[in-house]
């Protein structure tokens, strides 16, 4: 099955990735929602690996498999540090990430 991942990076408020004090009510009840949800994707076999950097500077990481690049949006656009704009985010597609083997290259011609 297809790897893809995704990133959540600073949005307009970056402060939330040093500051425990800059995070509302709202914002822990979407932090709450984002970890269930990661916790259930994992148990369920969607998501590979989802963690964040320790440094307050670089981004959160979610691996995941999907059927589609589709599906892999849908899944992430569905994530409530998405849905509720505290993070943005950034997507590709992955090749090889969790061991699975990547297709064979094409064959090199030399001269």
């Amino acid at each position: 099955m297809p790897e893809f991942i995704y990133q959540c990076l600073a949005g307009d408020r970056p402060e939330l990735l040093t500051d425990p004090d800059a995070w509302s009510e709202e914002d822990e009840r979407a932090s709450d929602e984002h970890y269930q949800r990661l916790a259930q994707a994992t148990e369920d076999g969607i998501v590979i690996l989802a963690g964040r950097s320790l440094d307050g500077v670089g981004p959160s990481v979610v691996v995941l498999e999907a059927d589609s690049e589709e599906d892999a949006r849908r899944f992430m656009e569905a994530d409530p540090f998405l849905t509720e704009g505290l993070f943005w985010r950034k997507s590709s597609s992955v090749q090889g990430c969790s061991g699975s083997r990547p297709p064979p290259s094409p064959a090199i011609a030399r001269p």
